[in-house]
């Protein structure tokens, strides 16, 4: 009730005081900046902001409060102009960037309910008990969970990555909280290292491929760089990490379900499918996601087809109870992460006004037109360790600086590593802090912050000397 009061009390008082702002002719549009409108959208933004920073304190999903700012933003926005005679001015601008938005949010719809098909099938569980039962000594397990994470999450997430590798750690580490502690830092550092050369690894490179800024194929040259942030620091840690084996390991085996690597494989071929799209039909890739969504959702009926005949002759389940061999496409959809997924539109949408009223060109004056492309990128880094690499990323975006693709491709790798210097920097970082909870915390990452930034400035080197 009191949201509602004070709603129509910013109306009464932006009719009672009409805004004064500036209109540019070339795009129509009010410089808001210097007015209550943005002062107040920018308050607007802050407070929500910080709230998404305390959400593990405070328990209140992030999408929440950036949904909330949003909405806030833009009817601040819409009132000014009609204020001012352009009522209709505002409607191609909020279009404009609600579309962006939905590309992106198909894209790792699908993404996201591919990698709930695979954990549904065992995939992931497999692959974590393979790695229990291999026996290794702490030191090589430190190696092969962090490579394990860089490799892994070009192709999915880094997110997903950095949980499976998570529970290889604690199945194995669960009585040796230093253990588990540096080597989720590793996981951590490789899952976001390994995610800054692909387009599929993080949601800051595919909005830069999918923005048609940087061709596919050109990310991989953040390879080499992108590896030397995940050695440097990983070298240094290895010698903190104890010598020997852990006493006692979780044996117990896990089986791939039936069509489990058809998952796997599918997934490859919806890659694949995005890419050629884009690159060679010069379609938007989503497209090309949502052709592989149906990949899956043809194999699903298979899947369900099969299983029918391979029950014919066992009992059917009890009423109200499903079969856990049982595989609908609907129900991963249903699993996304919606949390995130609207945690993105609010940010896209909120940066996007912020936009809007003018903020962004005055800042990408300042540091793209006064500091420079190369001091910019680099800061963007330490931004996306404090922040988040999402609405900074959008926010560059938005901006639109004339750069070169090395320059590009600079922003894209600060961007992608530069949330390692902090665990709340990166999704990766946030989830295994829940996870290990009381082995990895913020202040175990702080300590090794100076060893993640000594990796974070060797792969700046890296892509000046290969790149620049």
């Amino acid at each position: 009730m009191k949201k509602t009061t004070y709603l129509f009390a910013m109306a009464a008082l932006a009719y009672a005081f009409p805004v004064s702002a500036e209109v540019h002719t070339e795009a129509a549009n009010l410089d808001l900046t210097n007015n209550w409108v943005g002062y107040i959208s920018l308050l607007i933004f802050v407070a929500a902001y910080t709230l998404v920073i305390l959400e593990e304190k405070i328990h209140l999903r992030k999408s929440k409060p950036v949904l909330l700012a949003a909405g806030l933003i833009w009817m601040l926005i819409a009132i000014a102009y009609m204020n001012n005679g352009l009522s209709h001015a505002v409607e191609p601008g909020i279009r404009h960037i609600f579309l962006e938005y939905t590309e992106l949010f198909f894209f790792l719809l699908v993404a996201m309910t591919y990698i709930n098909s695979m954990m549904d099938r065992g995939v992931f569980e497999a692959l974590r008990s393979w790695l229990v039962g291999r026996q290794y000594s702490f030191r090589t397990l430190f190696w092969v969970t962090g490579s394990l994470a860089f490799i892994i999450s070009p192709i999915a997430d880094n997110l997903t990555t950095a949980l499976i590798m998570c529970a290889v750690v604690l199945a194995v580490g669960k009585d040796q909280p230093k253990f588990v502690g540096i080597a989720c830092i590793n996981i951590v550092v490789g899952a976001n290292a390994g995610g800054a050369f692909s387009p599929f690894g993080d949601i800051t490179t595919l909005m830069v491929w999918q923005k048609g800024i940087i061709e596919f194929s050109v990310f991989f040259k953040l390879f080499i760089p992108s590896l030397v942030n995940f050695l440097v620091p990983a070298f240094i840690m290895q010698f903190a990490v104890q010598k020997g084996r852990p006493e006692s390991y979780e044996t117990e085996s896990a089986q791939l379900k039936h069509g489990g690597m058809g998952i796997v494989f599918l997934f490859l071929a919806t890659i694949v499918t995005a890419v050629c799209f884009h690159n060679f039909l010069h379609i938007p890739p989503v497209y090309g996601m949502m052709l592989g969504l149906a990949y899956l959702k043809i194999y699903g009926y298979y899947l369900k087809q099969s299983l029918k005949i391979n029950m014919v002759d066992v009992a059917p389940s009890p009423p109200g109870h499903s079969d856990p061999d049982d595989f609908d496409v609907f129900d991963k959809v249903a699993l996304a992460e919606w949390d995130t997924l609207l945690f993105f539109y609010g940010v896209i949408l909120a940066v996007g006004g912020l936009s809007f009223i003018g903020y962004l060109s005055n800042v990408s004056a300042f540091f793209y037109g006064e500091l420079g492309a190369t001091t910019s990128n680099i800061l963007v880094g330490f931004m996306s360790a404090i922040v988040d690499n999402i609405p900074v990323m959008f926010a560059v975006l938005t901006m639109n600086p004339d750069m070169s693709q090395y320059q590009w491709l600079m922003v894209t790798l600060t961007a992608g590593v530069g949330g390692s210097l902090l665990s709340i920097g990166s999704a990766a970082g946030v989830a295994l802090m829940g996870q290990a909870r009381g082995h990895y915390t913020f202040f175990t990452h702080l300590k090794w912050s100076p060893v993640i930034l000594l990796g974070y400035g060797a792969s700046l080197y890296a892509h000046m000397l290969i790149n620049g």
